[in-house]
């Protein structure tokens, strides 16, 4: 099967992601800068989120220039990742609503735990489907940083019970190891 379907839905599925975060945001009701005060938690937990959202469309992207066709398992492996990416939205306005509170924190890290193994496994069935000598394989190898990721995050979510700060600063940790450009895919491409 080919992969442009696949693909143009996923990225509706992320515009739409995005779109209903920026919704949550209430519009302040006096027309000063000191209105906006109360707001800031939900726009830090907005911001952290689209950075997510942005490193996984991004990643998505790229992945899908090395794909050369898909099957059944690979749709539901994706439909998978887009489950996940889905909750984001809720648990972000949960988090900034409630000032960074352990919960809604945990909770947090819980649905970015779950959209780094989706996106892992998605990732596994791909190599599965493309076989050990693709480009893909080659690009991929053993996914150090993915793994790294899953470590990171599986660390974070006892110690939000600790401090939401430090579970918050893991997540950041995670965040700008993926803003640095990864070039697996594009050096695999230029050969």
């Amino acid at each position: 099967m080919t992969k442009g379907r696949l693909e143009a839905f996923s990225d509706g599925v992320l515009a739409i992601i995005i779109t209903i975060m920026v919704l949550e945001f209430e519009i302040p009701h006096e027309p000063n800068l000191a209105a906006l005060a109360p707001l800031a938690p939900k726009f830090l937990s907005y911001v952290l989120s689209f950075v997510f959202l942005g490193i996984y469309w991004n990643n998505h992207h790229h992945l899908w220039q090395i794909v050369k066709g898909v099957n059944g398992s690979i749709l539901w492996a994706n439909l998978h990742l887009l489950f996940w990416l889905s909750l984001i939205p809720f648990v972000t306005a949960w988090m900034g609503e409630n000032n960074f509170s352990t919960i809604p924190v945990a909770l947090y890290g819980v649905v970015l735990w779950l959209s780094a193994l989706a996106y892992y496994i998605m990732v596994r069935t791909l190599m599965a489907h493309h076989g050990d000598d693709s480009l893909l394989a080659a690009a991929i190898g053993r996914d150090v940083k993915g793994l790294r990721s899953l470590y990171i995050y599986t660390a974070a979510l006892p110690l939000a019970f600790v401090s939401p700060m430090i579970a918050l600063t893991l997540y950041v940790t995670v965040a700008i190891m993926w803003l640095i450009p990864d070039r697996r895919i594009e050096n695999e491409l230029a050969k």
